[in-house]
């Protein structure tokens, strides 16, 4: 659908040469890097241009399914209050405001039961506002809050707060007695705040490549050059995390890479004593803990994979330590089940675990000095997504679940441990009304070129008549063992109700199927990936689901790499592909140490900068190395000027570079010139980009002209 009157731009060239291991890339386009360059904010607006007058005629388009999805969100809604010490705390949002305002409310006489919410979105009586984002937002174009902790006491609250989408943080600390900001102010913070106790503040700081690295402690009340460095990870592989546990017995720092873990532990009592290493840094062994009580005696359980690959919780005391092997086993290793970690209360633990590429639940009582048998949560559907909704309270009876689908809007309820009853908290609300027996889900098998069969989870209005093929959006993620587990959207709605299939490839590189299904995907092995992502698309034509003249394609930053690989391998099998914030060239930036967080990806994509091997495999499918003269698909490429993640200059020079080589297709690039990983901030700007989107998703698959 191109618009003849619009010009695209052309980015000028200006070589360099990259020679590693003896092979050599020219470069048209690596000073497009230089983001302070009035050349390249100069191309960036081009393109921004350009993109504006292509798809100026389907603006109505994205208008009215921004309005669609405005129409059906509960604008002024409140979350469910959760207990936390003495106060019940909440979130509430107002119509018209683009974000939150944070709150909470005094526990009554009923320490368990949420005071109820008011059908019109009024103040629960006694509200005190802890935050309104709104305000802290005027005068900004981006704002993101990067920590909000309340004491355990409730008297005093450390949030932080991003105004230029770059991920570091300035770090305050307000009186919630008096209303008053404290004079302390650490910036440049990380994400997060962990409290010991109202005296001491522990937080995150990152290096130049934007990794955690640094634990710092923080003393109420003193200058921000007095804090203290209580660790500092100098393995650049390895990032770093802290917070404490439920029973607030101690305080962790965790140190973690992509392949290996290790956890450093201080009594909550003693915050300012040295912090010991619990179970020291083993190469491939990954673990993660909880603290637990048993006959009044503390354990650690642990969950990990020193005994197989889909790893396994057992247990010791805290003052017995055994090595991981020798752990008294609570949940054997399985090689169909994924363990992914235990969550632990004074009376029970629930465990959380993957079968069948479905999340699932499980419960064990608090039994003497041992823990009882693990009871399954059971659900009706076939495709689903439950999980643990958080209680900080470590001696609650009963505790938030989640429940959602691809049909069933988010639900949330409090489980009573000990009766098995399940109370409905709140439902997701769409407005306009919704039924759930409108849409259908099931699950599809496609066989990969090496005879792997891969999950595709396919969702569509009940009524569509499936006996010919459909508009139909496929996307995929793939990588970090990140799963992508069922859930409802209302924004999806406005593409199934036009009659699309909305489809998810679960390929290898992501974690549905458990720790095999990552590791075949990644590393010397990521081509499975992008393999396995055209085995679905081939799958659902073949099945006659779509046909590929009306198949788009989806995914973001790694999944946006998926994205740029699958364009150059089978560009005729898709009549577009969206690329979010996409990680297209990932040679360049996985050479380059010095960018945000190459080092730690080395476990991830393999080191291309001492090992030949990689740089030739990586150079194999790289999407950027990769455009060769052919006719692609049209694609549109969205990124962010201020992204620390996925680099602007990756889908900026993938355009450029298209723009040069390829023989056909509409190539788009849409730059937010102020905003990070995550797009625009504010919840209607992020409806407007969503509805932009699915109004060129709706255009290139044929489901509506304009």
């Amino acid at each position: 659908m191109t618009n003849f009157s619009a010009q695209p731009p052309v980015a000028a060239k200006h070589p360099t040469t990259r020679v590693f291991h003896g092979r050599e890339f020219v470069d048209n386009y690596e000073w497009l890097r230089d983001k302070q360059s009035p050349e390249t904010i100069a191309y960036l607006e081009a393109e921004n241009a350009y993109t504006a007058e292509v798809t100026a005629p389907f603006a109505p388009l994205a208008e009215q399914v921004y309005q669609e999805m405005k129409s059906r969100i509960k604008e002024t809604d409140m979350s469910v209050p959760q207990r936390n010490g003495d106060w019940w705390y909440y979130g509430r949002t107002i119509e018209g405001k683009s974000y939150g305002v944070s709150c909470r409310v005094r526990v009554g006489d009923d320490p368990w039961t949420p005071p109820t919410l008011p059908e019109d979105g009024s103040p629960l009586p006694g509200e005190q506002v802890l935050l309104d984002l709104n305000e802290m937002a005027e005068g900004h174009e981006f704002f993101s809050l990067g920590a909000s902790a309340v004491s355990t006491s409730g008297r005093l609250l450390a949030f932080s707060t991003d105004t230029s989408g770059d991920e570091r943080f300035d770090l305050r600390i307000k009186d919630l007695e008096t209303g008053e900001l404290l004079p302390d102010t650490i910036e440049g913070a990380f994400y997060g705040a962990t409290w010991a106790g109202e005296q001491y503040l522990f937080y995150l700081r990152v290096d130049d490549a934007w990794r955690p690295h640094q634990v710092w402690r923080h003393e109420v009340g003193t200058a921000a050059s007095e804090d203290v460095l209580v660790y500092q990870e100098d393995d650049e592989r390895f990032n770093l995390g802290v917070g404490g546990d439920r029973a607030e017995q101690f305080l962790y720092i965790v140190a973690s890479s992509k392949l290996t873990s290790e956890w450093r532990a201080v009594p909550l009592e003693t915050p300012t004593a040295e912090f010991e290493v619990l179970w020291p840094r083993e190469e491939g062994v990954e673990y993660d803990l909880d603290y637990a009580e048993l006959a009044g005696r503390g354990y650690w359980v642990v969950t990990h994979n020193a005994t197989g690959p889909n790893f396994a919780v057992g247990t010791c005391p805290v003052d017995a330590r055994v090595p991981l092997t020798e752990l008294e086993t609570f949940v054997e290793h399985s090689a169909d089940v994924r363990v992914e970690g235990v969550d632990t209360y004074r009376d029970f633990l629930f465990c959380a675990y993957r079968s069948g590429g479905i999340s699932r639940l499980a419960v064990a009582p608090v039994e003497g000095d041992n823990f009882g048998a693990l009871r399954e949560l059971e659900f009706d559907e076939e495709l689903y997504t439950v999980g643990l909704g958080g209680n900080p309270e470590w001696d609650a009876p009963v505790v938030r679940l989640t429940y959602t689908s691809f049909t069933q809007p988010a639900q949330l309820f409090d489980y009573q441990v000990a009766t098995r009853g399940l109370t409905l908290l709140k439902q997701q609300e769409v407005l306009g009304g919704y039924d759930a027996a409108d849409y259908v889900a099931s699950r599809m098998w496609a066989t990969a070129d090496d005879g792997t069969r891969v999950p595709i989870s396919v969702v569509h209005r009940a009524d569509l008549d499936m006996a010919h093929p459909h508009p139909t959006l496929l996307y995929a993620y793939g990588s970090y063992e990140s799963s992508v587990d069922p859930g409802f959207s209302v924004a999806r709605l406005s593409l199934l109700d036009r009659g699309m299939v909305w489809a998810c490839a679960h390929v290898r590189g992501g974690g549905e199927m458990g720790r095999g299904w990552y590791d075949n995907g990644k590393m010397l092995t990521k081509k499975n990936t992008f393999t396995d992502f055209i085995a679905c698309a081939d799958e659902l034509v073949r099945a006659g689901v779509s046909s590929y003249d009306a198949l788009v394609a989806e995914g973001g930053s790694a999944g946006g790499m998926l994205m740029g690989a699958i364009a150059n391998m089978a560009p005729e099998k898709f009549a577009g592909i969206q690329a979010i914030v996409p990680f297209v060239d990932p040679l360049t930036s996985i050479l380059m140490p010095e960018l945000p967080l190459t080092v730690v990806e080395w476990e991830e994509w393999g080191d291309p900068y001492h090992d030949p091997e990689v740089y030739d495999y990586m150079a194999s499918y790289a999407p950027y190395e990769n455009i060769t003269a052919q006719r692609y698909p049209d694609i549109l490429a969205v990124t962010s000027l201020n992204d620390t993640r996925v680099l602007y200059v990756e889908p900026a020079k993938w355009v450029a570079k298209l723009r040069e080589i390829a023989t056909g297709g509409e190539i788009l690039l849409k730059t937010e010139m102020s905003a990070g990983h995550g797009g625009v901030s504010g919840r209607y700007e992020k409806w407007k980009q969503t509805a932009f989107e699915y109004a060129w998703t709706l255009v290139h698959s044929g489901a509506c002209t304009v």
